[in-house]
């Protein structure tokens, strides 16, 4: 008989536990053959709508529908053991009411098995983070620069230049922390805004463009890799797959063209 452990999964108290502890580690993942491979390394592992722009050559996060975010969000638990999985909640799920937006939580947590939802938004949506927390649904926030309101914004522009504007982005992320947040992503933020906001508020931040300073980090995973040919200012490219990519499918056209492959070693006889 087998004594080996079984492998637990990362829960949301031992994500908020980590507040001003060892850095929480993050990366999207959209499938479950990357997940697996992310799952080994991450403390949560977002199923962002950004795969609308990454996986479906979206123009913005905007677009994504519900059931698409389910379908990739089915595959990431799949694939993976140990790490948290929090599916983002896409444009037009939850801002209509609470209720609307418990309907659409629920929803996603029953379908794909994860453990938490994550929202854009900060004060005007501490009533939904609220109702949605007393109700069983763990909820992440996401302030600063958000995606989904690029529109509004004109653009993804980097929040908080202008020191003017560091009380509305500091009363957003203590808005969400006291109506039940869990951890609350910063993106797009000036360093020192995300360094002043980490050391105000009770909860983990995850910083993308923020500051070494929040609690945890988290990367678009095909920008990390290379595979985004113009990736934002903020990411650290760890890899090039990308150009290998390329490569590995030119050598197969190549091989094809010449009748090269199969050659007797990918032949049956």
């Amino acid at each position: 008989m087998s004594t080996q452990k079984p492998i637990r999964r990362v829960t949301v108290p031992q994500i908020a536990a980590r507040k001003g502890g060892d850095p929480i580690v993050s990366l999207t993942s959209y499938h479950a053959h990357t997940a697996a491979i992310v799952d080994k390394y991450a403390d949560f592992i977002l199923v962002g709508d950004s795969l609308g722009m990454v996986m479906h050559g979206m123009e913005s996060t905007v677009g994504v529908p519900l059931d698409l975010m389910i379908m990739h969000g089915k595959a990431v638990v799949r694939g993976t053991q140990r790490a948290l999985i929090v599916v983002d909640m896409p444009f037009g799920t939850y801002e209509e009411s609470p209720a609307v937006a418990f309907r659409n939580a629920a929803r996603i947590m029953k379908e794909t098995g994860c453990g938490a939802v994550k929202l854009e938004g900060g004060k005007r949506m501490a009533e939904t983070i609220h109702f949605l927390t007393e109700r069983g649904i763990p909820v992440m926030a996401h302030t600063g620069l958000t995606p989904q309101s690029s529109h509004v914004m004109g653009g993804f522009k980097t929040q908080g230049r202008d020191e003017d504007s560091w009380p509305m982005h500091e009363e957003d992320a203590k808005a969400v922390s006291e109506a039940g947040a869990f951890a609350i992503v910063l993106e797009g933020m000036v360093e020192p805004l995300a360094a002043k906001i980490t050391k105000q508020i009770a909860i983990p931040t995850i910083g993308i463009g923020a500051s070494a300073d929040c609690d945890g980090q988290i990367l678009v995973l095909e920008d990390m890799l290379g595979l985004n040919p113009k990736p934002p200012k903020f990411v650290k490219v760890y890899g090039d797959l990308g150009n290998q990519i390329e490569n590995a499918v030119k050598s197969y056209a190549d091989e094809v063209k010449d009748r090269s492959f199969p050659s007797a070693a990918q032949t049956y006889t």
